[in-house]
């Protein structure tokens, strides 16, 4: 299995990040919420100068800035997508809460593939009975196989088996 490090970016972490010796965490990777927040800066701007005479481009333009600056600013807010520890994962839930699933409960983990006009995409699924929880690897800032396979590990040990 191969182990990344912390990879420091100005204060973010890039990939898995130790938490400590029993609990690993995943976060969201450190150019997104950069990219959003630009594209709202971008997208307010082009707004500003294109929709001037138009409320309704003026509109819909700052709509859209609105949802991107949102976008980033969660990014921001809570990184952190998914963490994982002998007692179980924790996920996050809406746009800053968290959700806490003990190993019990979670029926099945997976890293499905998908191709779709072209593009190949992966997410990492986890079943808990009465919810499914999907991260990309933009969500965790590592692939989702190997996100599956550090989960696999970790409850193995965790429930002993």
């Amino acid at each position: 299995m191969i182990r990344r490090r912390p990879v420091s970016c100005g204060g973010w972490h890039a990939g898995r990040v130790e938490t400590d010796s029993d609990g690993d965490s995943w976060r969201v990777r450190p150019a997104l919420p950069a990219l959003k927040l630009t594209g709202a800066a971008l997208m307010l701007l082009a707004g500003l100068m294109l929709g001037a005479d138009d409320p309704v481009r003026l509109g819909l333009a700052m709509l859209s800035a609105a949802a991107l600056l949102g976008w980033g600013l969660r990014d921001l807010l809570v990184p952190v997508r998914l963490a994982a520890d002998s007692g179980g994962v924790t996920v996050v839930a809406g746009l800053a809460g968290r959700r806490r699933l003990p190993w019990a409960r979670i029926e099945r983990i997976t890293a499905e593939a998908r191709a779709h006009r072209g593009l190949r995409t992966q997410l990492l699924e986890i079943d808990a009975g009465d919810s499914l929880h999907l991260f990309s690897a933009n969500d965790l800032g590592a692939p989702p196989d190997e996100v599956a396979a550090r989960l696999r590990e970790t409850r193995a040990r965790a429930i002993g088996g």
